[in-house]
C-alpha cells in the first residue's frame, strides 16, 4: 500500500519536474562570424538557422569580427537573415567591414563594442583595389535594398506625422560608393565608415556593449540560455582537406597512383587510390566555391588525353602534351578564386602559391612513386613482393612474348589495307595485321614489306617501284 501511494505521488510530481523552471528564460542561439566570408560561412549560417529553428530559439545572435569576403555569399546570408522569423541581433566585436557591413545591416538590431567600426563596403579584389563600377552598382543596390527592408519609423509631432527610414538607404549606399554625398553624414571622395557613436546617431546601431551579456541586457533579455553553433563533422573534414599541405599530399597521391597504374597491367589498387585522392582533392574545393565544373572537366579531359596517347596512339606527341597541360591546369585553377574565366579579382600571389603547390606536389609525387616502386615491390625485400613476379623468362631460354608464327612474317610482302599514319592495318597472305610504318606515311593499297617484328608490333616499309 505504501509503495502504491508513493507511486501516485511520484507520478503527480512528474509534470512539475518536466516543466521549465523559469518560463521567462529565453533560448539564445549564438553563431560566430569571425573569419572571411566564404561559401563555408554561408553553409554554416544555413546549418545554424536550421538548428535554431529546431530548438525553438527565441533570439539568433551573431558575434561578428570580419573584414569582409565574397559578396555573393554575403548576399545569401543577408537574404537568410531578412527572411528569418527569429529576431536576429549582431554584436560587432571589432570590425564589420564590406560584406560584414551588409550582413550586419540585414539584422534586426546592431550592437557595437567601443572602438569598433562598420562600413567600407566597396567591392575590392584580393589586392585591395576597387573593382569596376558594375560590381559597385550591384553592391550599392544590395545595400540600399537591405536598409529599405527595415522600413520606416513613424514620428508624430504636434503639427505633423513624419515617416523616417529606420536605416537610411542613402547612407548604406555611401558605405559602398565614395561619390555619394549625404548631407551632414559623408563627404564626396570618402567611403563611409561609422564609429559606434556615429552609427547610433544615424540609425545604424542600437547601442554600445562590451560583451554578449551586455548585448542581451540591452535587448531586454534578462534570463537566458545560450546554445552555440558547433562545426559539423563535414565542415571539419572540408576544413582539413582544403589545407594547402593536405592538398599537396593529395596531388602526390594522384600522380603516384597514376604512375603505379601505368607500371602494371590491368586496373588495380593504384588507379583506385588516384581516383579517391582526386575526389578528396576536388570535392571540398568545389564545396568551397574554388573548383568550378569546367575546371574539374579540364582535369578529366587531361587524363583522357594522356590515356589516349599511351594506349591508342604510339609514341608521345600532341595528345600527351595537351593531357599533361590540362591536368596541371585543372589542379592549379581549382585552387584559385576566379569566377568562370574572369581572373580580374585573383591576386597574383595566390596564383604563385597555387603554381608552386601543384609543381612541388607533382615532382614529389613522381619521385616518391619511383622510390616506393623499388622499395615495396622488389622481388627480394619489398613489403608487397608477393604481388610482383619473381621469375624472368629469358629469350635465351626459349621464351618469347609473341606467337612464333608472327616471327615468320619478317620479309613477307603485302598491301596497306588502310592508310598508315604511321599506324594502320596491312594485308599479308589474306590475313590482316596491325602495323606501323617505319618511314613516313603509307597510303592505302600501296605495296609493303615487313622489316621487323618487335613486341607483337609489325613494322613495314613501302616497296618503291
Amino acid at each position: 500500500m505504501k509503495n502504491f501511494l508513493f507511486l501516485i505521488l511520484f507520478i503527480g510530481f512528474i509534470p512539475v519536474f518536466g516543466q521549465n523552471a523559469d518560463p521567462e528564460e529565453k533560448l539564445v542561439y549564438k553563431l560566430d562570424i569571425k573569419q572571411e566570408i566564404t561559401k563555408a560561412t554561408w553553409r554554416q549560417v544555413k546549418q545554424a538557422f536550421e538548428q535554431a529553428d529546431s530548438l525553438g530559439a527565441d533570439v539568433f545572435l551573431i558575434h561578428m569580427n570580419t573584414y569582409g569576403g565574397v559578396v555573393t555569399d554575403a548576399d545569401s546570408i543577408r537574404t537568410k537573415i531578412l527572411a528569418s522569423e527569429i529576431p536576429v541581433y549582431v554584436f560587432v566585436d571589432n570590425n564589420a567591414a564590406s560584406a560584414g557591413a551588409l550582413i550586419s545591416i540585414a539584422c534586426d538590431s546592431i550592437y557595437m563594442r567601443p572602438g569598433a567600426s562598420i562600413g567600407a563596403a566597396t567591392v575590392v579584389n584580393q589586392t585591395g583595389e576597387a573593382m569596376p563600377d558594375k560590381y559597385q552598382s550591384y553592391m550599392r543596390s544590395t545595400m540600399r535594398a537591405t536598409a529599405e527592408a527595415h522600413g520606416k519609423d513613424t514620428i508624430i509631432t504636434a503639427t505633423d506625422t513624419i515617416y523616417k527610414w529606420r536605416r537610411d538607404p542613402s547612407i548604406a549606399e555611401a558605405m559602398v560608393d565614395q561619390r555619394i554625398y549625404v548631407e551632414g553624414v559623408s563627404d564626396t571622395g570618402k567611403v563611409l565608415t561609422f564609429t559606434p557613436l556615429e552609427a547610433i546617431e544615424h540609425g545604424f546601431c542600437e547601442g554600445i556593449a562590451e560583451n554578449i551579456p551586455e548585448v542581451l541586457e540591452k535587448t531586454g533579455v534578462k534570463k537566458y540560455k545560450i546554445v552555440e553553433y558547433q562545426l559539423t563533422w563535414l565542415e571539419r573534414i572540408i576544413g582539413f582537406l582544403v589545407n594547402p599541405v593536405v592538398s599537396g599530399l593529395l596531388i602526390m597521391a594522384i600522380i603516384g597512383g597514376i604512375y603505379f597504374e601505368l607500371q602494371s597491367p590491368g586496373i588495380g589498387f593504384p588507379l583506385g587510390l588516384a581516383i579517391l585522392a582526386a575526389v578528396l582533392y576536388f570535392a571540398p574545393l568545389y564545396l568551397e566555391g574554388l573548383a568550378a565544373n569546367w575546371e574539374i572537366l579540364v582535369f578529366i579531359v587531361g587524363l583522357i588525353l594522356i590515356a589516349v596517347e599511351i594506349f591508342i596512339i604510339p609514341g608521345f606527341g600532341i595528345a600527351g602534351g595537351l593531357g599533361i597541360l590540362f591536368v596541371f591546369s585543372g589542379l592549379v585553377l581549382s585552387l584559385l578564386g576566379n569566377v568562370n574565366f574572369n581572373f580580374e579579382g585573383v591576386d597574383s600571389s595566390r596564383i604563385g602559391i597555387a603554381l608552386v603547390t601543384v609543381m612541388m606536389a607533382t615532382f614529389a609525387g613522381f619521385i616518391l612513386a619511383l622510390y616506393l616502386s623499388n622499395k615495396l615491390f622488389t622481388a627480394q625485400s619489398g613489403i608487397f613482393r608477393n604481388l610482383s613476379l619473381k621469375t624472368v623468362e629469358n629469350v635465351d631460354d626459349g621464351f618469347v612474348s609473341i606467337e612464333t608464327s608472327m616471327l615468320l612474317l619478317k620479309g613477307k610482302t603485302g598491301v596497306a589495307k588502310t592508310v598508315l599514319r604511321p599506324s594502320g592495318k596491312v594485308l599479308i597472305e589474306n590475313e590482316t595485321y596491325d602495323a606501323m610504318a617505319e618511314n613516313g606515311y603509307i597510303e592505302k593499297d600501296d605495296p609493303i614489306i615487313v622489316t621487323k617484328i618487335e613486341a607483337t608490333q609489325v613494322y613495314v616499309e613501302k616497296i618503291e617501284n
